[in-house]
């Protein structure tokens, strides 16, 4: 599906899930070579900036969303050319919905000033991008909070499962936006060349969107390996005193047993001869289990 947005002499082509035909109407258009065609028309594994004569083409993965209970890559491919800006996408990307809808209406973006060139959308649109990011990790930090919460009410085995999700997101965060530094290093160096010195402003403040990004991550992951720990400690913990319980027990049961195996033997016993005897006997067998059970709370084993 094509859109196409207009805004004074710049034009914003938004590619939903394109056809071969459509890719071919839009980039004929532009002029642009049958080589970067071939590549919007196929996802890539690598995000990637490539400077051309009449455009910058960029590729950039931003973290997948659950979809029909599947993660979708998200990937959006950016050509900036002068008077233009391409982005083609094969999933419906709801930021990109939303920046168009205001985008069209005039009512957010037309108070700012969006410059004489295609440059300056992109610079809006990767901001709403990173922007989403910025939200996403926000949910990252309120489910850290619970995770403390059920560590500190005695919840460890529940935290386990909640620990090992948020973890898998940040793996998913860290692993879509693992070359976005690199990429946005190079977009600076191409920007400037193809834009001028003065979009030199908004290439920086780009990579300080991701950079504030990439920030968080790496204080979530540092809270969430703390979190682990401390929970895996309270864990461990809990285990050890079980099994020393449970030797505790059979310390205290093992002489019993002994004394029950004896009695148990095909063999006469002359000092029981009725049952006052064996009530006695059975006096005795409680008198040890109760020795051996203060001397262990004495020794705090208990």
């Amino acid at each position: 599906m094509i859109s196409k947005y207009q805004y004074k002499n710049v034009t914003w082509v938004d590619l939903n899930s394109p056809s071969k035909e459509e890719l071919q109407i839009v980039t004929e258009q532009c002029q642009i070579p049958g080589t970067v065609l071939d590549e919007l028309a196929t996802n890539t594994l690598r995000s990637k900036v490539e400077l051309y004569p009449n455009f910058i083409y960029l590729i950039l993965h931003f973290p997948p969303k659950i979809q029909a209970g599947k993660m979708i890559d998200q990937e959006i491919d950016f050509l900036i050319g002068k008077n233009f800006l391409i982005t083609a996408h094969y999933e419906t990307i709801d930021i990109i919905e939303q920046f168009a809808s205001r985008f069209e209406s005039n009512t957010e973006y037309g108070k700012q000033h969006m410059g004489e060139h295609a440059g300056f959308v992109f610079y809006y649109l990767i901001k709403e991008l990173y922007h989403k990011a910025n939200l996403d990790l926000d949910s990252v930090h309120e489910r850290l909070r619970e995770i403390e919460q059920g560590i500190f009410n005695k919840q460890e085995r529940e935290t386990v499962q909640t620990i090992s999700r948020i973890n898998r997101v940040l793996l998913d965060f860290r692993q879509a936006l693992k070359f976005h530094k690199e990429i946005l290093v190079s977009l600076e160096h191409a920007g400037k060349n193809f834009f001028g010195e003065n979009f030199d402003y908004y290439l920086s403040a780009i990579t300080n969107e991701y950079n504030k990004i990439e920030s968080m991550l790496d204080n979530y992951r540092e809270t969430l390996n703390d979190m682990r720990e401390t929970n895996d400690s309270l864990l461990a913990s809990k285990t050890n005193r079980t099994i020393q319980n449970l030797t505790v027990l059979n310390s205290i049961l093992l002489p019993l047993t002994v004394i029950t195996g004896v009695f148990g033997m095909n063999m006469a016993f002359v000092f029981i001869k009725d049952m006052r005897d064996f009530f006695i006997t059975i006096g005795g067998m409680a008198f040890i289990a109760l020795a051996f059970f203060l001397l262990f709370k004495t020794k705090r084993w208990l």
